[in-house]
């Protein structure tokens, strides 16, 4: 395959923290947290009612008044940190030649939820003609296309948890393989509703810190008991490193690496010993040419499930050796909860922050330690320290194990 260098050009994110890349991170480094009692459903009898809901978002002022009714809060979001990542990379390119790959795990799993109940209490089968499309997970991404006139391939891809990092993985194949000349790739996730609520408390995925928020998403916490729902949108946009200079753009980061691994082990359960999170981190750093010796930071999956958290680690011992005991690695997700198909994009743009200003994003709510965690989890405040490599990690259900890896960018 062409090892064609990749750039990331620009970007965008809607979080629970912050609505904007700089809002956003500015947030994650002065340990800002998003975890609330949920105002999007009324959450009463529920096991969890808590999530990282995100706050102030005013949909008219990303996209059309029009659009906003046949839209699923999900595709609101991918499109709002799309057009943030547009005009931060001010992308010039043939419309034929741009691809839109989009990561969601559930699509409009809120919309089909709420339509079911409206549906149950009315005793009424009249839905709104929208009802289909903002169900269905392509649609996010035809929007992106529509409203910029971009024929070049589309794609949607759902692998759980990983689907964001996937998108952009995915995003740099159609590069390496001629298939597109620039490519915005999005993860967003929307999955508010008590069907969900009831589905992840059932399988006993989510913490139940319902009378302290705040404490509830904790990653490699001893006390942690699962992880936090939480939504939102991310966009990166990915160019061929020579084109990108070529056009003067402002070049973030270098995307170094990519892999996707399958645990083959269990549709829920991670397996035990992280076989698949270790292939996909190896696999990430031979794409890269890199050693374990070359990583700066991790930004860990670390979604707060006791299970989770201990099998990551023992995957990263596994693949960094004696580095793992000193090499910085955090979980954002204490501070965002956990977005699902969005994350994948959230975190690899803290990752490339991280790389631009020098600055280790904390994990919050580290307060006990656990012995079968035992790295160096950056607790709770964020360390100034010079990243150069920087890799993301993004695992989920079914044994989904994608791992990024994103340099800094050096003129020539």
């Amino acid at each position: 395959m062409n090892r064609e260098r990749i750039a990331i050009t620009g970007m965008g994110a809607v979080t629970p923290v912050g609505i904007g890349v700089p809002a956003y991170w500015d947030s994650l480094r002065k340990g800002v947290q998003g975890v609330a009692e949920i105002t999007r459903f009324d959450p009463t009898g529920l096991p969890v009612r808590i999530a990282a809901e995100v706050k102030g978002f005013v949909p008219t002022d990303f996209l059309p008044k029009k659009l906003v009714s046949q839209t699923d809060v999900f595709m609101q979001f991918a499109l709002a940190a799309a057009e943030e990542a547009f005009a931060d990379g001010k992308l010039r390119a043939n419309p034929e030649r741009v691809a839109v790959v989009l990561g969601t795990a559930m699509a409009g799993i809120s919309t089909a939820a709420e339509t079911q109940d409206q549906m149950t209490r009315s005793g009424s089968y009249r839905v709104t003609p929208h009802l289909v499309p903002k169900m269905l997970g392509n649609i996010a991404a035809a929007h992106i296309g529509i409203l910029h006139g971009f024929r070049g391939p589309s794609y949607t891809l759902n692998t759980a948890c990983s689907s964001g990092a996937d998108a952009v993985g995915f995003g740099s194949l159609l590069l390496r393989t001629g298939l597109a000349d620039a490519v915005i790739a999005v993860g967003a996730e929307s999955i508010l509703c008590g069907l969900m609520d009831a589905g992840l408390a059932s399988a006993r995925a989510l913490s139940t810190r319902n009378g302290e928020p705040s404490k509830a998403s904790r990653p490699f916490d001893r006390n942690r008991d699962g992880f936090v729902m939480g939504e939102g949108g991310g966009a990166v946009i990915l160019e061929p490193l020579e084109a990108a200079r070529a056009r003067g753009a402002d070049i973030k980061a270098e995307l170094l690496g990519y892999a996707n691994c399958a645990d083959a082990y269990h549709v829920t359960s991670p397996e035990p010993e992280g076989r698949g999170e270790v292939l996909s981190m190896r696999q990430a750093l031979d794409q890269a040419g890199l050693s374990p010796e070359d990583v700066d930071y991790v930004n860990a999956h670390g979604t707060s499930t006791p299970m989770g958290d201990q099998i990551e680690t023992v995957a990263l011992k596994t693949v960094f050796g004696e580095k793992a005991r000193s090499l910085p690695v955090s979980s954002t997700k204490g501070a965002t909860g956990h977005l699902m198909g969005a994350g994948g994009v959230t975190e690899l743009i803290a990752c490339i922050q991280a790389i631009r200003e020098g600055v280790i994003p904390p994990t919050l709510n580290y307060e006990v330690p656990d012995p079968e965690c035992d790295l160096d989890y950056v607790p709770n405040q964020a360390r100034e320290a010079a990243v150069n490599v920087a890799m993301s990690n993004s695992f989920g259900f079914g044994g989904q194990n994608t791992s990024l890896i994103v340099g800094a960018y050096r003129e020539p």
